[in-house]
């Protein structure tokens, strides 16, 4: 049957300048299945320090933190996990009898997902400078991508991010064609940016590989040109999966099994 909420029931948000409802979706479904006291909202804040606060406060369990609260949520939080502290990077805090731990699982989905899709450690150039493109950096780093070039206008964000990974920056992409394309800005995300492209036809008709990491759409203008190329392609939605699986489980204790968590991911991107 059904849980019901009531005064037990266990609150987890997300915080987000544009608030999706694949996080809402996939953990209001594993509670409900797991039969679990559990209830997620999405909230898109206007005062970040009053939100984490009010997570404080009032006893919210878990938030995940999205574009663009990642880095400015670290003051305000009472302790860093390794994986957040490592790239001071926040993307999912857990509040314990009002003390909060700050983790990022978007590392961990990234490092899993160059292995189980065995992408080959080639040349790389990432677009974006932010807290996401931390993660995404330092796990490919991880993962043994050596050879790769940070692209982001902001000249003081990217260098400080490549030479954090001992790799290259530069405004744009010019004339290089690396075999592997990544995306972490919010080009071709639902907003305004929603038609652009993050990297030209020419560069994508070069590549070997495409990783966008917006999740919302699913089929970003990336995604659709690399798939009419067939090239490999990586989703943000699958990052979006493993990620929040992650946080489930640092929220509840509770680790689904493989084809629950497939059901999850189903359910959340048909919303």
């Amino acid at each position: 049957m059904p849980v019901i909420p009531d005064k037990e029931t266990v609150l987890c948000m997300s915080l987000a300048a544009r608030p999706g409802n694949f996080g809402v979706r996939f953990h209001n479904y594993l509670y409900q299945q797991l039969g679990l006291n559990f209830y997620y909202k999405a909230f898109s804040p206007s005062d970040l320090p009053a939100a984490i606060a009010g997570m404080r406060s009032l006893g919210i369990r878990g938030c995940a933190v999205s574009m663009p609260f990642k880095e400015a949520s670290i003051p305000l939080i009472d302790e860093m996990d390794p994986s957040a502290a490592a790239i001071a990077s926040v993307n999912t805090i857990v509040n314990t009898a009002g003390h909060l731990k700050a983790y990022n699982t978007d590392y961990i989905a990234v490092a899993q997902l160059m292995d189980s899709r065995a992408v080959p450690r080639t040349a790389f150039a990432l677009r974006g400078s932010g807290g996401m493109a931390k993660a995404v950096a330092f796990a490919m780093r991880e993962s043994g991508f050596s050879d790769g070039v940070i692209i982001a206008r902001n000249e003081e964000a990217g260098r400080a991010l490549a030479q954090s990974c001992g790799l290259r920056w530069q405004a744009a992409l010019g004339d290089e064609r690396p075999p592997l394309l990544v995306n972490v800005t919010p080009l071709g995300m639902i907003g305004a940016q929603a038609d652009e492209l993050a990297f030209s036809l020419d560069a994508i008709d070069a590549a070997d590989t495409v990783f966008d990491v917006v999740a919302n759409p699913v089929n970003t203008p990336l995604v659709e040109a690399a798939r009419a190329r067939k090239k490999r392609v990586i989703s943000g939605d699958e990052v979006a999966a493993i990620q929040a699986l992650e946080q489930f489980v640092l929220y509840t204790g509770v680790r689904p099994g493989d084809e629950l968590f497939q059901q999850a991911a189903a359910f959340a991107r048909a919303g």
